[in-house]
């Protein structure tokens, strides 16, 4: 019996096969390469994944769901079940002796920007990832400077990685529909060391407000006479790319 999709975990799975096969056309998977799928659910893109030749681990956190899928896929050699929450899944024991792997998923709405940010915090681990996630959330992910939906989290994932939105997926494909469209986007990281983490708070911070300077945000961080000196000092952050703000935090921790 098919394990039934359960709301409190934003459970929508998706069935529209052409959509599945796109998905995977997306991450560029190669035979034998390992993958990680997050939240497999049902199996659908599973199947696709397998179909390909991917040597995957599936992290799935309902046990309902997990037993679905080894009865399902546990004969495949090249199929592994990992029953636990992603967002506490050790990414570099997934590796293994594979170095990198490539991360796929049909992520739960109200948990996309956490699964994300744990996938850049690992990014030297991960080649690429494809992700099914609301349209909005896609949008803001790929934002660049200077658009309304350029924020931290945008900033954060062109640190690290470069980030494309492809193509859009309507409600109908999933089963229930949700009430917003989706898209499926591609983070292809960046073979770099990580930022330091005083970078990302910076980022944070300078992002707080996206309505106010940058005088405003970094002055409580880095003293308001200090800010002020900069020719920056009167702009939002949206106003400005990865490498000027970059270039601005060196310039403020450096001074």
């Amino acid at each position: 019996m098919a394990a039934r999709p359960r709301p409190r975990l934003g459970q929508h799975f998706l069935h529209d096969n052409k959509i599945l096969a796109r998905i995977v056309r997306a991450a560029r998977i190669e035979p034998g390469e390992r993958v990680v799928e997050v939240g497999p659910g049902r199996g659908a893109l599973t199947e696709h994944l397998l179909q390909a030749g991917a040597d995957l681990a599936a992290v799935e956190l309902d046990p309902a769901l997990a037993e679905y899928l080894r009865e399902r896929f546990g004969e495949k050699e090249n199929f592994r079940l990992v029953e636990a929450d992603f967002l506490k899944v050790d990414l570099a024991e997934l590796a293994g002796d594979a170095g990198k792997i490539a991360i796929v998923g049909n992520l739960p709405y109200y948990v996309t920007s956490p699964i994300v940010r744990h996938v850049l915090d690992s990014s030297d681990l991960v080649s690429r990832a494809a992700f099914l996630v609301q349209k909005e959330t896609g949008e803001r992910i790929a934002a660049s400077k200077g658009t309304r939906d350029f924020g931290f989290l945008s900033a954060l994932c062109r640190l690290r990685a470069e980030p494309e939105l492809l193509f859009q997926v309507k409600p109908g494909a999933f089963r229930p529909p949700p009430r917003v469209d989706s898209a499926v986007i591609r983070l292809t990281m960046r073979d770099q060391p990580a930022p330091p983490p005083a970078l990302v708070k910076f980022l944070a911070a300078a992002f707080s407000a996206p309505r106010k300077t940058l005088l405003n945000n970094l002055g409580p961080h880095y003293g308001r006479e200090r800010v002020a000196e900069l020719e920056e000092s009167g702009l939002r952050a949206q106003q400005m790319d990865v490498e000027d703000l970059v270039d601005l935090w060196r310039r403020l921790t450096c001074a």
